[in-house]
């Protein structure tokens, strides 16, 4: 087998710590990866394929899994001076003569984009685990290991929940101060109706200063300390649990970043919810529990040690981010069923019931804590997103269906034209504020916009309504006579959660037409421009604000050419609204109508409304972009694996998609090859072979794989056969489990020096049943095998056993 020989310069090696970063070179061209979750560069590399051919310009921003990268080596990547194909002293016989090429096909993702690695779902059954668990099976451990993994769960819920309610606390007493001391300046130094009489510069120069210092503190945090709790974390939690990981997302410093920007950032008063980053910071509580260590902290609790794994890890951050959603809405149903519909990719019924229990108790603790902190007997307060229950039944008439529908492809409209500004003011902000203090003043700015727009909503519409019916706790008088309040003032005087549930449960007449519609028109630029700022924040509130809003005042506009219209219910149409603008925003249906039910407190009988609001909304918003979540993925270039294979993959088979020629090592293989070949490259599964003629490992026999992170603690810690005697007795899987989730480099791995000439004997510590297909099985088919496994390598053998490729994540990223 002729093994083809090209050029490929590795800088770097691959840790859980570190994200290498591969400069791809062809005729002295280079293109450079960027490993920021959304930080990349526009490049066009030359490539060629693995018949030499130059495949077409790949343009825009393509995927490169860095530990994904499969082995494109062939038996060219020994060490210089072992050699190659049994033609020793050859000139192109060693790798600073000739270096593998790094071959791409049009049709594959390319380089010159962010460094991803994928997550190792896969469970490594070598013969160490094979051991482990028939010990294990005579000492009852699957009994225990069961009743373990419940109570993790359980306190996943109660962690997360407390973590909400501090939150929730502090952002209501600072908020309360905050609106208080505007009011009382309002009231200071605008005492009387008469506009000439009033001064509003005062108030709005200490609403400018309340609202600029929380979020300058904020964005700071976030830019400088922990730049991946920027937005909700929903994108990155959905993306680690496809399977792709993303740097740093569940660290405890993470968590502590998310929770003082989130807190921040919704009492500095910019356009958006502390109920998306809930999900993260679930996700962050249930990755720390699990694993019974710290290793921010350098702290090993030696409890759980079974569950370090990645396979193990992923099911308790989708119970985390259940438990997260469901503290923030009050609804356990809706959230076990919100990380179904959105955020899982790999599900199981015992999964069910365990995400189910986290949320319960979640929700049972976030309970019990903000009754009492807000001096309640009969622990009614469910949430952080507390809408209030309506005081009637909420009723419709049939004909009101078609209306409902209606709403919902308005929604669908006004979402997909939320999304697609969106992207395009996040590109501008990529390509255009890449500096961090330039993040940073652009939040505050955007803070300034929203003050200045909402004051001067409130000096030029003149919406004063009798005190009886004020919506807030303190209702400003502001330009009113006296017994009046100043209905604007009244939607911006207190945070966007209040705001929805007053446009729920205001009675009939509670605002202007003009007032509302302004309302709406500034409240969606406004939400659509923080959205994507340096700063720990949701897009759950905004959206359901608008969507509230603009139901409601449609309700009004209806009612007022139509006055016997009196099934015109101003809270019934602001709720189906809400739900309407988040299907075209979000596109989740199932999730958001039981969660939206659960919030509100409204009959079952009225699913069906908010059901078909729902689906004319993601019907139609399908029909022009992604959700908003998917396409924050998409412009990052996360290389998520969707639930279907693309179409362009109908006909092709393996041989069309695979990576060869391949790095392989043989099952007892010289210390000194395996040092040598991981520090000259970055793949992270290797073939083990077999039935090698000299060193020609490429045409061997595959026995199984071995993983980057496996050879590494291996050389760590020497265990060598001419030493087996010593490490032996001492060996099991927890040698490898001990050192997860922070592998470390091939750097840490001093030179070899008098164990140059050392054997490592890989057949109890490589995976002896790796998944395998054949070069001419299909696409599609190898799709679903890779992704219903969760695999991070497939392995393509001949009919004679033999490597003939690998498949690996960007296998199945196409590229037009």
């Amino acid at each position: 087998m002729g093994d083809r020989k090209a050029l490929i310069t590795l800088d770097g090696d691959s840790s859980a710590e570190e994200d290498p970063i591969l400069l791809h070179k062809k005729a002295g061209q280079a293109s450079k990866a960027v490993q920021d979750f959304g930080s990349y560069q526009n490049e066009e590399p030359s490539t060629s394929d693995a018949a030499g051919r130059v495949a077409p310009h790949i343009s825009g921003n393509n995927i490169i899994l860095d530990d994904d990268r499969p082995a494109l080596l062939g038996n060219n990547s020994l060490p210089p001076d072992i050699p190659i194909n049994g033609s020793a002293g050859s000139s192109h016989g060693n790798i600073n003569s000739s270096e593998p090429i790094f071959h791409l096909r049009s049709r594959t993702a390319a380089a010159s984009t962010p460094n991803y690695e994928s997550l190792d779902y896969e469970v490594c059954e070598n013969t160490l685990f094979q051991d482990e668990q028939r010990k294990r099976l005579t000492e009852r451990f699957s009994l225990r290991k069961d009743i373990i993994r419940w109570i993790i769960f359980i306190q996943i819920g109660i962690i997360t929940a407390l973590i909400a309610c501090t939150i929730d606390i502090i952002i209501e007493e600072l908020s309360k101060r905050k609106y208080t001391f505007l009011y009382n300046s309002v009231k200071k130094n605008v005492p009387l109706s008469d506009v000439t009489d009033g001064d509003l510069l005062i108030p709005y120069l200490y609403w400018l200063l309340f609202s600029i210092l929380p979020v300058a503190f904020g964005a700071a945090m976030v830019t400088y300390i922990e730049p991946i709790t920027a937005g909700s974390g929903i994108p990155q939690v959905k993306s680690y649990l496809n399977g792709v990981k993303i740097p740093r997302i569940v660290r405890i410093k993470t968590l502590a970043v998310k929770a003082i920007g989130v807190i921040t950032s919704v009492v500095g008063g910019l356009a958006g919810g502390k109920e998306g980053p809930m999900i993260h910071a679930g996700a962050v509580v249930a990755a720390g529990i699990s694993q019974g260590k710290s290793t921010t902290f350098v702290r090993d609790f030696r409890i759980f040690k079974a569950f370090r794994d990645d396979h193990e890890k992923r099911d308790f951050v989708l119970g985390g981010g259940a438990a997260g959603v469901s503290a923030a809405f009050g609804a356990p149903i809706g959230g076990m069923l919100f990380s179904l519909e959105e955020a899982a990719s790999f599900w199981n019924q015992n999964l069910i019931w365990r995400t189910l229990v986290a949320s319960i108790i979640s929700v049972f603790t976030l309970n019990i804590v903000l009754s009492a902190y807000h001096g309640l007997n009969d622990f009614t307060f469910t949430g952080l997103f507390n809408l209030g229950k309506f005081d009637t039944p909420l009723k419709f008439e049939y004909f009101e269906l078609p209306i409902f529908m209606i709403l919902g492809v308005t929604g669908g409209l006004l979402g997909a034209a939320w999304n697609s500004l969106n992207t395009k003011i996040n590109n501008f902000r990529k390509r255009f504020i890449p500096w961090k203090i330039g993040k940073v003043l652009e939040a505050v700015v955007v803070a300034m916009m929203g003050v200045t727009l909402a004051c001067l909503m409130i000096y030029f519409i003149n919406d004063c309504r009798p005190l009886g019916n004020d919506p807030t706790n303190n209702p400003v008088q502001l330009f009113c006579e006296d017994n009046e309040y100043n209905a604007v003032a009244a939607l911006w005087f207190q945070t966007p959660e209040a705001t929805v549930r007053s446009l729920f449960h205001d009675p009939p007449g509670s605002h202007k037409i003009l007032t509302l519609a302004l309302f709406t028109v500034v409240y969606y630029v406004l939400s659509c421009a923080t959205f994507g700022l340096n700063v720990s924040l949701g897009v759950f509130i905004p959206t359901a604000l608008v969507g509230a809003s603009w139901g409601r005042l449609l309700a009004m506009v209806t009612y007022y050419i139509f006055p016997q219209a009196e099934f015109l219910h101003p809270g019934k149409y602001a709720l189906i609204g809400a739900a309407a603008n988040l299907g075209g925003v979000l596109r989740m249906t199932i999730s958001l109508s039981v969660i939206l039910m659960e919030t509100t407190g409204v009959e079952t009988s009225f699913f069906f409304p908010l059901i078909i609001a729902l689906i004319s909304a993601k019907w139609v918003g399908d029909y022009f972009n992604e959700g908003i979540y998917d396409t924050q993925i998409q412009v990052n270039h996360v290389p998520m694996l969707t639930w279907e294979p693309l179409p362009q993959y109908k006909g092709l088979t393996a041989r069309e998609i695979l990576s060869s020629p391949v790095v392989c090592i043989k099952l007892r293989d010289s210390a000194h090859y395996i040092y040598e070949m991981l520090k000259k490259c970055d793949h992270n599964g290797f073939p083990v072979v077999d039935d090698v003629g000299g060193d020609r490992r490429s045409e061997g026999r595959v026995c199984g794989i071995i993983l980057r992170s496996q050879l590494i603690v291996i050389l760590l810690k020497s265990l060598y056969v001419e030493n087996k005697r010593f490490w032996l007795p001492e060996t099991s899987i927890q040698t490898f489990r001990d050192v997860y989730p922070r592998y470390p480099s091939i750097k840490s791995v001093r030179k070899l020096d008098e164990k140059i000439n050392y054997t490592v004997d890989l057949s109890m510590f490589m995976n002896p049943s790796p998944i395998r297909v054949n070069p001419h099985d299909s696409v599609p088919r190898i799709f679903q095998i890779f992704r219903a496994l969760g695999l991070r390598h497939l392995l393509v053998i001949n009919n004679e056993n033999r490597i003939a490729g690998i498949i690996t994540r960007r296998g199945f990223l196409f590229t037009k």
